[in-house]
């Protein structure tokens, strides 16, 4: 990819070279929130990378919930919610899981190579407690009688407030039998077939009409060619914020001042569309890309142009755009929009 594909923006910027949390033999974390990305608003994301032999340590959000996406490796979760329920399960490539806020979870590689993790947030800064953190703030004492034990047990427990992100399990992995079925927080986002297929595209849907798990949150898996386009449109009540897996993209979003902020997106990139702001996407410099994107709405809806244009007799568009009726386009008639469009015209030269 040439360097004129990486433009500045208000709504874009990278996730791979985002904010360091965790970098070791072990694993990574890189994040983006509203202290080094500031439009966002109710979202946020973050990168995991957990190396073979290692985990992400039993933690929880205090104050939102979590939906990841699973780019690569083998692994196993766990999750303790709310009434003490349990369950594990495995996740691969192309799978998804949710945790509610507050439940205790980890992410454990049981896998040969890297497992990469993209991890949305419902709050632009999330905020997260360790289980070996937490041991750290009671006392010997208070420990004890909890687990009707001398408080001497725990001397030679290292404790510290501070949260572990990765440690090294010893020995091999511990998989349940019962962790390769189904499992309500787990959903096989790309093994779906694609609610909107077309030639130059697919959207995969995770989202509550699929799987009755998610509340805030929703994710679509958008793969668009060269050839494809993501129509103009905006989102009514719903904030988009999108993770470039593959390939090189533009995109255009106009502010409520009547600003316009076009910008390029490499593979490693994340934006952030507020609700109701207009944009669209295309492919630029690329045979073609693979978004995911989230979205803050467990069901998120859009108005596109091509329906909006449809909305309406010629005499109120003629007025509108302030030109004669015969200079109108011919419009064709779009009573559902079709989300994937072709490019039929020659891509604009960049800007």
């Amino acid at each position: 990819m040439t360097s004129t594909l990486r433009t500045p923006s208000l709504h874009a910027t990278s996730l791979t070279d985002g904010e360091v949390v965790e970098q070791s033999d072990l694993g990574s974390i890189t994040r983006v929130t509203a202290d080094t990305f500031p439009i966002l608003s109710g979202m946020s994301i973050k990168r995991i990378v957990v190396n073979p032999g290692a985990m992400r340590t039993p933690h929880w959000h205090a104050n939102c919930n979590e939906l990841t996406y699973c780019i690569s490796g083998t692994s196993l979760v766990s999750v303790l919610d709310s009434y003490s329920k349990f369950s594990s399960f495995t996740v691969g490539a192309g799978e998804m899981f949710h945790i509610d806020s507050g439940s205790l979870h980890h992410i454990e590689n049981i896998g040969e190579e890297p497992a990469e993790f993209i991890l949305a947030f419902r709050s632009e800064r999330p905020e997260d407690f360790g289980l070996a953190a937490s041991f750290g703030a009671m006392t010997d004492a208070v420990l004890g009688n909890t687990y009707d034990l001398p408080a001497a047990d725990f001397t030679k427990m290292r404790r510290d407030t501070a949260d572990r992100k990765f440690a090294a399990r010893a020995g091999d992995p511990d998989v349940p039998s019962t962790a390769r079925f189904d499992d309500p927080h787990k959903f096989a986002v790309e093994a779906q077939s694609p609610a909107i297929g077309v030639a130059v595209g697919s959207a995969r849907l995770a989202r509550a009409q699929y799987w009755p798990a998610l509340k805030d949150l929703s994710m679509y898996s958008l793969r668009i060619r060269e050839d494809g386009m993501r129509e103009p449109h905006w989102h009514p009540i719903t904030a988009e914020m999108g993770y470039v897996h593959k390939g090189n993209g533009r995109m255009t979003v106009m502010d409520p001042d009547g600003s316009v902020d076009t910008y390029y997106l490499k593979e490693g990139d994340v934006y952030f569309i507020p609700r109701a702001y207009p944009h669209h996407i295309e492919v630029v410099d690329a045979p073609d890309i693979h978004f995911a994107i989230f979205f803050d709405q467990p069901m998120p809806g859009d108005i596109g142009y091509r329906a909006s244009a449809s909305a309406y007799s010629r005499e109120v568009l003629a007025a509108t755009f302030n030109m004669h009726i015969d200079d109108l386009p011919a419009f064709p008639f779009t009573k559902t929009d079709p989300l994937i469009v072709n490019r039929c015209n020659p891509v604009d030269s960049e800007g």
